[in-house]
């Protein structure tokens, strides 16, 4: 078999968990990775020296001049590869990040003569009532009428979003559910499994011109047996609290009124309503003929699952990496 070309990317995104598996993904398949943003430790999330084949430049992704001056150089890249994503998904956020700085990246990209774009996205926005979503989707649309060739992923629920509970249940008390724990169901992937299918984007034809929603192994899951999986893990008899729905939307709209009077607290009232998505929309293909979402259409791949990631949780072998947008994503 003929090994895959050589490639030059310029990545987006490089700091957040999904962003360094996708680099390391990268230069496992040989490519040579350029990326690009304000953080010196884009590459390898630590402050040495980035891995053989990764170049580390700095600026502004917001601004098309550092793009262009600091990013691209004039210099010739097969693809670019955005792993980028606002950090709180508030309205002036997501503008900004999931659209706005997408289409200066975009235009920097056609004027450098670049063939092809990966995107990561959400499957969320398949059915969108939030901020963040219609941001990400209005950039999908241009980036499929820009001419250039395009890969857009639309991953399930990440492993780091479902873990934040393994310490709380270590100390004895119950997991937390909305409703019977069963209102909504995903199919979790890893970084690492998504790392490599956005990189595998570049040299697959298969995987291109085309929006893929994709999930991790195995069945769907929902919140109650994510939560009997950890107490198996632990050896314990599983322990449930109920949450209300209701207690969001409470909180809604409290927060709401208060966000006339107090901007900040408006911000705080739509990570309420992100919140609140994520507790009662399934993170799986929705089926808009049928009006439901639909497991057995939303593709898997890889082959980590969320009980493997608890495991290693519980061991100590990784960390609470969730970071700003825990909710978010």
């Amino acid at each position: 078999m003929t090994p895959p070309k050589s490639l030059r990317v310029f990545m987006l995104g490089a700091t957040g968990t999904i962003g360094r598996a996708t680099v390391r993904a990268l230069v496992r398949q040989g490519h040579e990775v350029v990326c690009f943003g304000r953080s010196a430790r884009m590459a390898s999330g630590a402050p040495a020296a980035p891995p053989a084949g990764v170049i580390v430049r700095t600026g502004d992704v917001a601004d098309p001049g550092s793009l262009a001056r600091d990013g691209f150089k004039g210099e010739w890249f097969d693809a670019v590869v955005s792993c980028m994503a606002s950090r709180t998904g508030t309205p002036r956020d997501a503008w900004a990040v999931d659209h706005q700085a997408h289409l200066h990246v975009l235009e920097a990209a056609k004027r450098s003569g670049v063939p092809h774009m990966v995107l990561l996205s959400a499957i969320c926005v398949q059915k969108p009532q939030l901020a963040f979503q219609e941001a990400k989707l209005a950039f999908e649309r241009a980036l499929i009428d820009s001419g250039l060739t395009w890969s857009i992923v639309r991953p399930t629920a990440f492993f780091k979003s479902l873990s934040g509970q393994v310490e709380r249940v270590q100390k004895g008390k119950p997991f937390l559910i909305f409703g019977d724990g069963t209102l909504t169901a995903c199919k979790p992937i890893s970084d690492d499994d998504l790392a490599e299918f956005l990189a595998s984007c570049l040299t697959d034809p298969t995987r291109q011109n085309r929006v893929m929603p994709i999930g991790g192994p195995g069945e769907a899951q929902t919140p109650r047996q994510q939560g009997e999986q950890l107490f198996a893990l632990l050896g314990r008899e599983p322990r449930f609290q109920q949450v209300p729905v209701g207690l969001l939307d409470t909180i809604i709209r409290v927060l709401s009124v208060l966000g006339r009077v107090v901007p900040p607290l408006a911000d705080k009232a739509q990570l309420a309503r992100i919140g609140r998505y994520y507790a009662t929309e399934s993170m799986l293909v929705w089926d808009h003929a049928a009006q439901r979402y639909d497991a057995a259409a939303t593709p898997s791949t890889g082959h980590e699952t969320l009980v493997d990631f608890f495991a290693k949780r519980l061991r100590g072998d990784v960390t609470d990496d969730r970071g700003e947008h825990a909710v978010f994503q």
